[in-house]
C-alpha cells in the first residue's frame, strides 16, 4: 500500500522543517509578549495569568493529538497547525482585547502542543525506519529555530527598523512556506493506539515521562531563573540576565547537533548517565564558583550533560512495546511540559522560602535523580 511506505530521507528532512518551525514560531512569539502587555494595559501579575493560557491550552490538547495523528495522519495534522501557528501569530501581534487575548493564547498553545506531539510521533516512525538515531539531530532543529526566531526579529526590528507587525508577517510568511514545503513528504499515517484515544503512561513509558518531566523542569527553571541568579544573587550587571541562558541553551544545540554520532559512539546508556552526572557538576560549579567563569562553565556543563537525555529516551518510545507510539509520545510530553510549567513556580517557592542557592541545588538533586532512574531503566528494564 503506498500510503504505508517506508519513510526515506525525504521524510527525515521534512520532519527536521516542523521541528524548526515550532522553535521558530515559540521563539517569535516572545518579543510580541511586551508589545501585548503595553497594548492591553495590564500589569505583570495578570500578564503572568495571561501567558499560563498558553500551557493551559498545550496541556489539553497533547493528550489527544496522538489520536489525531492516527485518524487524520501525521501530514493533515502538522500541515493544519503549522499554518493555524502561524496564522495566530499575526493575530497576537494585532490583539487589543483582553477577552480575545485569552481564547487566542489558549489556541496558540494547543497549536504549539500538538505540533510538539506529532511531530515527535512522525521523528519515531521515521527513526525506527531509518535504523539508525536521528532523534538529536531532530530535535537540536528545533533549538536552531528558535535561535533563528529571535535573532532575525531582532535584527528586523533593530538594524532595518522594521515595525514589528512587518516583522511578524515575515516571521508567519517563513512559517507557512517550510510547513508547506514539508508537507508532502510527512507522513500520511501516525501509527496505530489500539482503539484508544488516549492512555495513562505504564510500564517504561511512566519512567520515560518522569525523566522527561525532570528533564524539561530544569530546562525551564534555567530559561526563567539563570538571570535572575546572575544579577540578584552573583550580582552581575542586568544587562548580563541573558547570558545564563544563552550559554546553556548554545551548548545544548551544539550537543544535540552531535548527540546522535556521540550516542552512535559511546552508546545511550553513557551519554544519558555521564552527561546527567556532568549536568550535576555543572550545578555544583554555578552554586559554589567564585569565577565568572567558572558559573559559566557550569551553565555550559549543565547544557552539555542535559542535551540528549530526552531525545535518547524518545528514541526508546519507538522500541518499546507495552504502549503504542501514538499514546506514548502524548503521555510523555504531557509529563514533559508538566515540568516546564512546574519549574519556575518550585525554584520560586523554593527561593522565597531559602534561597536560590538552595533552589538551585534541588535542581542539582533531580538530576542526579534523573540519572539513577535511567540507569534503573537500562539495568532492569531493557536488559
Amino acid at each position: 500500500m503506498s500510503e504505508k511506505k517506508q519513510p526515506g530521507v525525504p521524510e527525515q528532512h521534512a520532519t527536521r522543517a516542523i521541528f524548526f518551525v515550532g522553535g521558530f514560531g515559540a521563539a517569535s512569539w516572545a518579543p510580541l509578549v511586551p508589545l501585548l502587555k503595553a497594548r492591553l494595559g495590564i500589569a505583570e501579575d495578570v500578564l503572568g495569568m495571561l501567558l499560563l493560557c498558553i500551557g493551559i491550552g498545550s496541556l489539553l490538547t497533547m493528550p489527544l493529538s496522538g489520536a489525531a495523528a492516527v485518524r487524520l495522519g501525521c501530514r493533515k495534522v502538522l500541515t493544519a497547525a503549522g499554518l493555524v501557528y502561524a496564522a495566530l501569530l499575526l493575530l497576537l501581534c494585532t490583539v487589543s482585547s483582553f477577552g480575545m487575548a485569552v481564547p487566542l493564547l489558549l489556541i496558540f498553545g494547543a497549536t504549539m502542543g500538538c505540533i510538539d506531539v506529532v511531530v515527535n510521533i512522525q521523528a519515531v516512525i521515521v527513526e525506527k525506519a531509518a535504523g539508525r538515531r536521528l532523534m538529536s539531530g531532530m530535535h537540536a532543529l528545533w533549538s536552531v529555530g528558535g535561535f533563528a526566531g529571535a535573532g532575525l526579529f531582532g535584527i528586523w526590528v533593530g538594524t532595518f527598523s522594521l515595525t514589528p507587525l512587518l516583522s511578524t508577517i515575515i516571521a508567519a510568511a517563513i512559517m507557512v512556506l517550510v510547513t508547506l514545503a514539508a508537507s508532502r513528504h510527512l507522513l500520511p499515517y501516525g501509527g496505530d493506539a489500539g482503539g484508544k484515544l488516549l492512555a495513562l503512561p505504564k510500564g517504561i513509558v511512566t519512567f520515560v515521562g518522569i525523566i522527561a518531566c525532570i528533564a524539561f523542569l530544569v530546562e525551564g527553571a534555567i530559561m526563567d531563573w539563570g538571570g535572575v541568579f546572575l544579577t540578584t544573587v552573583r550580582h552581575f550587571d542586568m544587562s548580563l540576565a541573558g547570558t545564563a541562558f544563552t550559554v546553556f541553551s548554545a551548548a545544548m544545540l551544539t550537543m544535540r547537533l552531535f548527540g546522535d554520532w556521540t550516542v552512535q559512539k559511546l552508546g545511550q546508556e553513557r551519554v544519558v548517565i555521564g552527561g546527567s552526572l556532568l549536568a550535576v557538576a555543572g550545578f555544583l560549579l554555578v552554586i559554589f564558583a567564585a569565577e565568572p567563569a567558572l558559573l559559566y562553565l557550569g551553565f555550559f556543563a549543565i547544557g552539555i550533560g542535559c542535551a540528549n537525555v530526552v531525545p535518547v529516551f524518545f528514541s526508546l518510545l519507538g522500541k518499546q512495546r507495552v504502549m503504542p507510539i501514538s499514546l506514548a509520545v502524548p503521555a510523555v510530553s504531557t509529563l514533559g511540559y508538566l515540568g516546564i510549567l512546574m519549574g519556575p513556580a518550585v525554584i520560586g517557592f523554593i527561593a522565597h522560602q531559602t534561597s536560590l542557592y538552595t533552589a538551585f541545588g534541588l535542581l542539582a538533586f533531580l538530576v542526579l535523580l534523573q540519572s539513577i532512574i535511567a540507569a534503573y531503566v537500562y539495568r532492569h528494564i531493557l536488559d
